[in-house]
């Protein structure tokens, strides 16, 4: 059975440690730095497994040295945005956990293919790649698979349809600048387009880049988890079952879309060796500027990162 290391276990970690086990994807080691954490929450989910009827091992540890021989490595470690908190507070503060994070994963699971979760996303999974200086295709983050979730579940409850025949496209940094495209984005194959007026898709647009926010507003001290840890583990299982999904995900490009060096939100097909191939939409021209400002985005908060010396 696959080994699958989940570092960080907050609200995200354990969720996904959860979804992992019951869909049986793998053994787990939940990781974290705080005593006993880790540990009570994998017991917690080894106690359930009997009644869900999965057999999937689930471990916590605050030792890296547990992660040996992992096959994928999510990082969902570092810190939310608090008020009064500026975003450079949080890169800095998250780009140098996620160094040391990245860091151990190269000691100890130098094979594995990282999906990165903490935030800010595109950057993060920048700081992941240089650190563990690892092959760009192993290295990759969730992103365009929650946001596109996000975009669907607000187009069901639209049209009043299921989510199950809706297949919704997001490009683009994971933030305020991402990019949701209509025009990519059907109900059994039907562009939404041609289903609800422009109005209705701008006001769900703006919905989706504000989806997390949304979330955080309603709960007051926290942010969501249930999404993103779905998010991360129908990318694990693209990965531990080869499927060749094709999702938006956090990946490095190499000229693709006309970017270069850069981590930024694009259709891929995931299979066992992590980012198998980027797929290139043929955008319209507002689509291509909407992809050039995200990009813009993303590469300042890397000079930012640079800047800081991190």
């Amino acid at each position: 059975m696959p080994k699958i290391t989940v570092i960080g276990a907050g609200a995200v970690g354990a969720t996904a440690a959860q979804r992992i086990a019951e869909k049986e994807l793998g053994d787990v080691i939940l990781t974290d730095i705080v005593e006993g954490l880790p540990q009570g929450k994998a017991l917690d989910l080894m106690e359930a497994g009997p009644l869900f009827g999965y057999d999937s091992k689930i471990t916590g540890t605050n030792d890296y040295k547990d992660i040996e021989g992992s096959d994928v490595v999510v990082i969902t470690a570092g810190i939310a945005r608090k008020p009064g908190m500026t975003r450079e507070d949080l890169l800095k503060i998250n780009a140098k956990i996620i160094k040391e994070v990245s860091q151990n994963i190269t000691k100890y699971a130098p094979d594995s293919i990282i999906i990165t979760v903490t935030n800010p996303l595109d950057i993060m999974t920048y700081v992941t790649m240089k650190t563990t200086n690892f092959e760009s295709r192993r290295v990759f983050g969730m992103s365009g698979v929650l946001d596109s979730g996000r975009f669907a579940a607000f187009i069901a409850m639209e049209l009043g349809c299921s989510v199950r025949d809706i297949s919704a496209m997001v490009l683009g940094g994971h933030g305020d600048t991402m990019v949701p495209l209509p025009r990519f984005t059907t109900v059994q194959g039907v562009p939404i387009t041609e289903l609800m007026p422009q109005s209705a898709i701008q006001r769900l647009v703006e919905r989706t880049v504000n989806g997390g926010a949304e979330i955080v507003d309603l709960l007051k001290t926290g942010s969501a988890f249930y999404a993103p840890s779905a998010a991360v583990t129908n990318m694990i299982e693209a990965v531990v079952k080869d499927t060749k999904r094709v999702l938006p995900v956090c990946a490095w490009l190499n000229g693709e879309y006309g970017k270069k060096d850069i981590y930024l939100g694009v259709p891929v097909k995931l299979g066992k060796r992590g980012v198998e191939e980027i797929i290139e939409l043929k955008l319209n021209t507002d689509e291509k500027k909407a992809l050039d400002r995200s990009a813009g985005a993303v590469s300042s908060g890397i000079d930012s990162l640079n800047a800081l010396g991190i």
